[in-house]
């Protein structure tokens, strides 16, 4: 069978799947809906936290970005890696003891201040924002690839698949179905990654193939082979880091501060019954994440070799189906500069941004040629996405393959989308209507508010991954600097704090928020002619300002606290309530 009917069958099949999982764990109540009743046992929600975790950029994004970048991609495997560790760690057990539905309502609560909750709620919603419509995107993309229809109908029909069991079975339907999502994402990802690891290296183990050498009868190392493929195109050698070492422990701290500190998978942990089971849970989440972060670097290596050596200086003529399939999306395309009919591969920009084509793809379109590259001689344009979805076919791997990859990356982007269009809704329903607008609706009022606001924030999701802002890359560094520098340490500090107040808080977020937000604002937007490392402060990129934004949190916070009233007794009571193992199996309490 060809691609494209093994794509439907993998595709439809999941999806049924997850359609019956919705109907079969459908929410009552709004415990169900919120927490699925804090009855999850701790291996599912292991699993569920798993696929809530690896979003499309963990299946999808990551592995091409170290495949183009090489070392310094590693601040992402570390960032979110170590983020994950810390949320385990400092934040989960105690969050899940203090029995509360969400982040603000944590905030709101601990701090005793409606203002800490708004601004918590304002949080979570851009954040949340900014990954549902990167996940919404890439549904999108693996739609009009693999089943070969347009981006626009491939989003619709993702927030069919996401409306019909978010809304419907609440988190208790999520966690059932990202169950199953994980192990369609982790066996996707798995199965090319052990096909082309023994086809280059006879290692079927490809952490292990990642060290070993090829067996092309070169006897070379595949590290040291793509040093020397790079080079030989005027790249920087694959294992050279170009950042500099502040630059990379600051963006690699924001990433897991801001990790640490994102809502749809802290409220993971309020799904289980015990706080002992919360603690389980997170250790089988870290193993599960784990497979997939530690497989992603060799897998990146092995499509960086396999593009290369496949592409570059090819005749296009007889360049393979998966090439001129890849063109009809518009993420890789070619312009013949000196006109031989072949592809010359070389460092410099090929496009002006993304090739822009006008009524007709392929190569009747017109593209912009860049002239911004000293080195201009460059002819592929490349989107880094594609590495991952593509890689089973430029390795040549069988059909059944790239349709399981395919399926595989939907699951990753489906299962992430449930989770946070979740919290976006409890946010509303609860946070907002239930705790400040509307304290007096019922508990059946509530459930329909969350389902109402569940509906609508699927379709301004929907929206942005048909239109996706020009500025959504720019905005991800704003999302995980604003998670790093407000949520964090107002949680750990909430937490391991008794003397911190509201006055403290509130202040410690407003001021790591500004400084974070103006500081991205002004070299993504307003200057990015000067965003470069001769004008950043101390050499810290927009990446990884929400890394200081979180320091000046924390200093404010506790400066602020010493000059004002410290809090209630009854929150001193909470705190130690939180830490104190004392009633460690007790039951919520709303």
């Amino acid at each position: 069978m060809n691609v494209q009917t093994l794509t439907f069958i993998f595709v439809g099949f999941t999806f049924a799947v997850y359609i019956g999982i919705a109907i079969w764990s459908r929410a009552g109540n709004t415990d169900d809906f919120y927490v699925a009743g804090g009855g999850v046992p701790p291996l599912a929600n292991g699993m569920a936290t798993a696929a809530d975790w690896m979003s499309a950029a963990s299946f999808i994004s990551m592995a091409g970005i170290i495949s183009f970048v090489g070392r310094d991609g590693a601040v992402y495997l570390m960032g979110w890696t170590g983020g994950y560790v810390l949320l385990a760690l400092l934040l989960a057990p105690y969050l899940r003891k203090f029995g509360k539905y969400t982040v603000p309502d944590f905030v709101g609560d601990r701090y005793y201040s409606n203002v800490a909750r708004l601004v918590a709620v304002v949080c979570v919603l851009f954040v949340s924002f900014t990954y549902v419509a990167g996940q919404m995107r890439g549904v999108g993309i693996v739609f009009s690839r693999f089943l070969e229809v347009d981006i626009t109908t491939g989003v619709m029909i993702g927030m069919g698949i996401v409306f019909f069991y978010a809304v419907l079975g609440g988190m208790k339907g999520i966690t059932y179905t990202q169950v199953a999502q994980f192990c369609v994402l982790i066996f996707a990802f798995l199965v090319p990654a052990i096909f082309i690891s023994m086809m280059m290296t006879g290692n079927p183990v490809p952490q292990l193939g990642f060290g070993s050498t090829l067996t092309d009868g070169s006897n070379i190392y595949v590290l040291d082979k793509l040093d020397q493929l790079s080079q030989d195109l005027g790249f920087e050698a694959y294992t050279a880091g170009n950042k500099s070492t502040i630059d990379v422990f600051f963006i690699t701290a924001a990433l897991m501060v801001g990790t640490a500190g994102l809502p749809h998978v802290i409220v993971r942990f309020f799904t289980v019954p015990k706080v002992r089971d919360a603690r389980v849970s997170a250790g089988y989440a870290l193993v599960f994440i784990a497979i997939l972060y530690t497989t992603a670097p060799a897998l990146a290596s092995f499509a960086r070799v396999n593009l290369i050596n496949t592409v570059n200086n090819a005749e296009y003529k007889t360049t393979p189906a998966w090439f001129k399939n890849w063109e009809n999306t518009n993420l890789i395309a070619w312009v013949d500069k000196n006109q031989d009919g072949k592809i010359q591969y070389t460092a410099g920009k090929a496009f002006r941004g993304k090739p822009q084509f006008l009524e007709e793809r392929g190569l009747k379109g017109e593209r912009k040629i860049s002239n911004s590259s000293t080195n201009n001689h460059n002819e592929l344009y490349i989107d880094r996405d594609i590495m991952v979805l593509a890689n089973p076919e430029i390795a040549g791997l069988p059909n059944w393959v790239i349709a399981l990859v395919a399926a595989g990356g939907l699951a990753a982007a489906l299962s992430t989308a449930a989770g946070l269009l979740l919290v976006i809704s409890t946010s509303i329903s609860h946070d907002l209507l239930k705790k400040m607008f509307m304290p007096n609706i019922s508990d059946k009022q509530e459930l329909l508010f969350a389902r109402l606001a569940a509906a609508f924030a699927i379709i301004i999701a929907g929206y942005f991954g048909i239109y996706p802002p020009g500025f959504v890359a720019q905005v991800v560094a704003f999302a995980f600097g604003l998670a790093a520098s407000s949520f964090f340490p107002i949680i750990l500090m909430g937490i391991f704090s008794k003397r911190m107040n509201k006055e403290g808080a509130v202040a410690g977020m407003i001021t790591g928020l500004t400084f974070t937000a103006s500081y991205i604002v002004y070299f993504k937007f307003i200057n990015p002619v000067a965003n470069t490392a001769e004008s950043w402060w101390f050499g810290i990129s927009p990446e990884g300002i929400g890394t200081l934004g979180m320091i000046f949190n924390f200093m404010i916070a506790s400066l602020i606290c010493r000059f004002t009233a410290p809090p209630p007794q009854a929150i001193k009571d909470m705190v130690d309530d939180i830490r104190i193992p004392r009633g460690a199996a007790g039951s919520y309490h709303h």
